[in-house]
């Protein structure tokens, strides 16, 4: 499995912005890449998919409480995934993570919470 190294997560004030980065070690994302994506986990709380796409296709998948403020992206000149977070909220609050895999069921798709092995993941904190 493809280790992966998060970063870009820091404290922020509320309606801030923050973008944060994905990178594979030892690996090139390509175009025919499967499904990945961000996902996230609060203290006390079950790990919850963020945002994924389909490199392929350039479908983008987001949960319904960050459509419209989150964007996917990949840059493979960069090697890099994104996370482009917008008017974040305290409820942003969280350790999220990346991962090379996501779930499909009925046309819809999302980061696997389980992939492994997970990065040290990178904090983000919105105070109000």
């Amino acid at each position: 499995q493809v280790r992966l190294a998060e970063s870009g997560g820091q404290p922020v004030r509320t309606g801030g912005s923050l973008r944060l980065s994905c990178e594979p070690m030892g690996h090139k994302y390509s175009a025919n890449d499967n499904c990945m994506g961000w996902f996230r986990q609060a203290p006390g709380k079950e790990p919850e998919g963020v945002a994924a796409i389909w490199p392929a296709g350039g479908r983008t998948y987001y949960v319904d409480s960050v459509k419209g403020r989150f964007t996917i992206s990949r840059d493979i000149a960069e090697n890099t995934m994104y996370l482009h977070m917008t008017n974040l909220k305290p409820e942003d609050t969280a350790l999220y993570y990346c991962a090379l895999d996501c779930y499909c069921s009925s046309g819809d798709c999302m980061t696997d919470v389980d992939y492994r092995p997970r990065g040290q993941g990178t904090q983000v904190t919105v105070s109000s």
